[in-house]
């Protein structure tokens, strides 16, 4: 069993409230599901919709063909019905778009009418077109039910009564009404955790100990904000919108200095002011989380869609010659424990990491038995307290063998901590020695990138052992590559390698990618990008090249069909 429903409408319709809401009942009925959203950048009006794939066993993307369509406008029927399944099925209310549709795959559902008569509203109307959806699918209602007690409880007994007998209007009339529906999606067991990837990384930050995020709204970033300060008073955390993007990461590298765990997170634009501050905290080794939630530019470019167009923008900005380290999560998963270790790394060798993310997976619904939170990670490497107040002496940029300085928190010891935006000398204070400066430079590169090397896993390997058919890909590509390799290998030798952990390239020891590719008969790259950007840097940190690529770069990602129509079409 394996459906999709897709709601379209106008900004303004509720159109989210309606996927939100049937996401939460087939979650919470056992069901895997995938859900992602494309919306234009206004408040009203425009064309947007809301995407639900809902199975019986794991599903990690989006697909082309549609099983019910909820038209909340004439566009979503001229788009989507030739999406349509054998047996879809389109939902409108004729008398709401002022237009009648005849034939067996048009369902006309009167949802003001049922609204104002069973909820004394008309605002009810996407309850009942919630309750319509359930009835064409032959699913229980009970679901829905406890739904809207608990979302109304605090608006009093008439409104959820109101509520529910929208709800059950509109699922009886779908039963009575839908001679065609052929739909079977029974009640499952095990409810299951439905979480987006953008909320992930906020759930990672909180979960490692994050106690300061600064931000400045921009999408697709603004819901990690969102996140962490839906749980800043539970654990503590200061959240503060800055005035810009400058602002808000000195903010966190301030709050670093002075001894918390500081996150910052933008998109592209954002960045782009945020690099100045990035070199600051290199030189200061000052360690900081920054997520980068993509979409495609230059400039503002198409705010509200998703692209992977900055990944060696991410990896060559900022001046300077220092290490850094990318992450690029491929689900809610990856986005939860490379937070984790995002912090940990950044922390232990005093460098920035940046996490990179996009539209497409920031806003996507996965669903899952639960995260093992056993295999988080939390070691504090700041000196302070007691261990300070010891030290006989203090360096805040002492040299080192590995490069990696003594890290103690200003204040809790008698030792003053002393660090400057200039090249500085052991203690922090400034110098122009040329001697010393090489030698600082060499502790804060050379010194460290061994180390972190050996701290940075090889990309996923999943598919036909000596596959003749690679492919490659990164961060949001992951559930669409594998989904894509489980079709194809019934008929080829297939596989997939998936880069998460992106800069530095990880060690062939774990796993030769390497060789894997060179012995590949097809290697072919997978971006969302124009310029093949990952393509670009495997080429230049390893000399590997590749013949085959794939790019997408109109702001919507590939569904499954597309991508696999891609990959036949290289193959033949």
């Amino acid at each position: 069993m394996d459906y999709t429903i897709i709601i379209g409408g106008e900004a303004g319709q509720g159109i989210q409230t309606i996927g939100d809401t049937l996401a939460i009942i087939f979650a919470k009925s056992g069901y895997h599901i995938f859900t992602n959203q494309d919306y234009e950048s206004r408040i009203r009006g425009g064309h947007n919709f809301y995407k639900i794939r809902f199975s019986d066993k794991t599903i990690m993307c989006s697909k082309s063909a549609l099983d019910i369509v909820v038209a909340l406008d004439k566009e979503s029927i001229l788009r989507y019905e030739k999406n349509l399944t054998e047996y879809g099925q389109i939902i409108y209310d004729s008398k709401f778009l002022n237009v009648k549709y005849e034939g067996n795959k048009y369902l006309d559902v009167p949802f003001m009418n049922l609204a104002v008569e069973h909820g004394g509203n008309k605002i009810m109307s996407n309850t009942v077109a919630t309750g319509a959806v359930l009835g064409m699918l032959g699913m229980d209602i009970d679901v829905l039910i406890n739904i809207l007690k608990n979302t109304f409880k605090k608006k009093g007994d008439e409104i959820i009564k109101s509520n529910v007998n929208s709800a059950m209007a509109g699922y009886d009339y779908a039963v009575k009404n839908c001679i065609k529906c052929s739909f079977s999606a029974a009640e499952l067991s095990n409810s299951k955790m439905v979480i987006a990837g953008n909320d992930a990384i906020g759930f990672g930050a909180v979960a490692s100990g994050l106690k300061f995020y600064s931000a400045y709204p921009m999408t697709p970033g603004t819901s990690i904000m969102l996140y962490v300060a839906s749980k800043a008073k539970e654990y503590g955390i200061i959240v503060e919108q800055a005035e810009d993007e400058i602002a808000a990461i000195n903010m966190a590298l301030g709050a670093s200095f002075a001894g918390v765990r500081a996150m910052t997170g933008t998109s592209g634009g954002g960045f782009a002011l945020m690099v100045e501050g990035l070199s600051l905290a290199a030189i200061t080794e000052t360690p900081i989380v920054i997520a980068i939630a993509q979409r495609p530019g230059p400039a503002t470019g198409l705010p509200t869609k998703t692209a992977q167009a900055d990944l060696l923008f991410a990896l060559y900005s900022a001046h300077g010659e220092f290490p850094r380290v990318i992450f690029a999560p491929g689900s809610p998963e990856e986005c939860f424990f490379l937070t984790n270790k995002a912090f940990d790394i950044a922390e232990k060798y005093q460098i920035p990491v940046i996490i990179l993310t996009d539209q497409y997976l920031a806003d996507s619904q996965w669903t899952y038995e639960g995260f093992d939170l056993s295999k988080l990670k939390y070691t504090d490497y700041r000196i302070r307290g007691e261990a300070f107040a010891n030290l006989t002496e203090y360096k805040r940029h002492l040299l080192t063998e590995n490069g990696i300085s003594p890290l103690a928190v200003p204040g809790h010891g008698p030792h003053v901590v002393v660090t400057d935006s200039d090249e500085h000398d052991e203690e922090g204070h400034i110098t122009e020695d040329a001697d010393l400066a090489i030698k600082m430079a060499q502790k804060r590169f050379y010194k460290k990138l061994p180390s972190i090397i050996n701290e940075i896993d090889p990309p996923k390997y999943y598919g036909k052992k000596s596959a003749q058919i690679l492919l490659v890909g990164w961060g949001s590509m992951y559930g669409l590559l594998k989904e894509a390799v489980d079709i194809l290998l019934k008929d080829h030798k297939i596989a997939m390698l998936h880069f998460s952990e992106i800069y530095p390239m990880a060690s062939t020891e774990k796993l030769d990618y390497i060789k894997l590719l060179k012995k590949a008969k097809k290697a072919i790259c997978i971006e969302q990008n124009m310029t093949g950007q990952l393509a670009n840097l495997i080429a230049t940190e390893t000399g590997f090249r590749f013949k085959d690529k794939i790019n997408k770069h109109d702001g919507r990602p590939f569904t499954l069909e597309q991508l696999v129509g891609e990959i036949n079409a290289i193959i033949r």
